[in-house]
């Protein structure tokens, strides 16, 4: 048989990246040309082993397994032995050595490892979202986010985003700025991702003449004016007796992990058919 026949079975209860990136970099060693690598993803089953070592027998293959089951393991094993395909276990002698040496057995759920991979660039996804569309930057994809925070300068709303981000959230932020509409696309979202953030004028006001002093400018414009602040806090108020599907929180005193905490619950509240119901 010429080495362009020569055809690898990988079978795997996962997605079989593992043992395939193993497989090609042991092959670096070996010059060869045409050499086939078959990956068998999500094999749970002694029936589905049967019919890949059927066809491995046929083309005179050979197998090579990442499968976290101790029964499926020996089922392949054996199977092996009765139709004379050799194998290898990249993940049994592992998971064997490690029970011993952690003194537990392993929980034998397949797909784990792609699980928290899955999770990690989730997140990763959700943060370079959250970046991209802080202080109301790209409004005409909102619909793209899971959850929109609107409220004043200086209401947490990045913090929170950045935050929330981290959990996996998509998260927009657009700041409501006095006597002017926030962008139509808001309006054109789902409503029920849309939160709104208050806080107490005082508190608010301090907040921003500090902002203003640790960067050099002078605090006794406008902005850091009580009187002004307590209007703008007027303006968002109506703002959100005038859009009453959007929960509104306050802010003032409590910790970001509270917030963000509460925020999650009432999202996954809103939007069951996507999130789920919480208990």
């Amino acid at each position: 048989m010429s080495e362009i026949d020569l055809q690898i079975y990988v079978i795997s209860d996962g997605t079989g990246e593992t043992a395939d990136q193993m497989i090609k970099a042991a092959l670096l060693q070996y010059v060869r040309e045409g050499l086939k690598i078959i990956r068998f993803k999500n094999i749970r089953t002694e029936i589905q082993v049967r019919s890949i070592f059927e066809e491995a027998h046929a083309v005179n293959a050979i197998v090579v397994y990442t499968v976290v089951s101790d029964n499926l393991r020996k089922f392949i094993d054996s199977i092996s032995q009765q139709t004379g395909v050799p194998t290898v276990d990249l993940l049994g002698p592992l998971l064997e050595k490690l029970s011993r040496y952690l003194k537990k057995n392993p929980q034998s759920q397949p797909g784990l490892f792609h699980q928290v991979n899955e999770n990690y660039f989730k997140r990763i996804e959700a943060i370079e979202f959250t970046v991209k569309h802080d202080d109301g930057k790209y409004a005409d994809s909102l619909d793209r986010a899971d959850i929109i925070l609107v409220g004043l300068s200086r209401t947490s709303k990045t913090p929170l985003s950045v935050y929330l981000s981290y959990k996996g959230w998509k998260v927009a932020n657009v700041p409501l700025v006095k006597d002017i509409e926030p962008p139509p696309e808001l309006f054109q979202t789902d409503q029920r991702k849309i939160i709104g953030l208050l806080i107490d004028p005082e508190t608010l006001a301090k907040i921003r003449r500090e902002r203003l002093v640790k960067m050099g400018e002078s605090p006794s414009g406008d902005y850091a004016n009580l009187n002004h602040v307590i209007a703008e806090i007027d303006f968002c108020k109506d703002l959100f007796r005038r859009n009453r599907r959007w929960p509104v929180f306050d802010i003032t005193g409590k910790a970001l992990e509270e917030t963000a905490s509460e925020v999650e619950k009432v999202i996954k509240s809103a939007l069951p058919e996507k999130w789920g119901h919480v208990t």
